[in-house]
């Protein structure tokens, strides 16, 4: 099984690299398998590559529905 995060676009570095984001957490990943991304873009990140672009609306679901799996029961439960 293999796991790819959303991650936004912070800025583009040289050679086909760009520095990324997710919630809060910054690293450097390769672009070498995407075309035209522009800091703000989202795109799918597995290994260190991005493998695919997305738009927000779909990275933000993603990201909230990997929040809501990481939570532990009863966290954030309403009495």
């Amino acid at each position: 099984m293999c796991l790819a995060m959303p991650v936004e676009v912070i800025e583009l570095l040289p050679e086909q690299r760009a520095r990324a984001s997710v919630d809060g957490v910054t690293r450097e990943i390769s672009l070498a398998l995407v075309d035209n991304v522009v800091p703000g873009d989202f795109v799918l990140l597995h290994v260190g590559f991005a493998i695919g672009k997305l738009d927000r609306a779909a990275a933000e679901a993603t990201l909230a529905q990997l929040a809501e799996l990481g939570r532990q029961p009863g966290e954030g439960a309403t009495p």
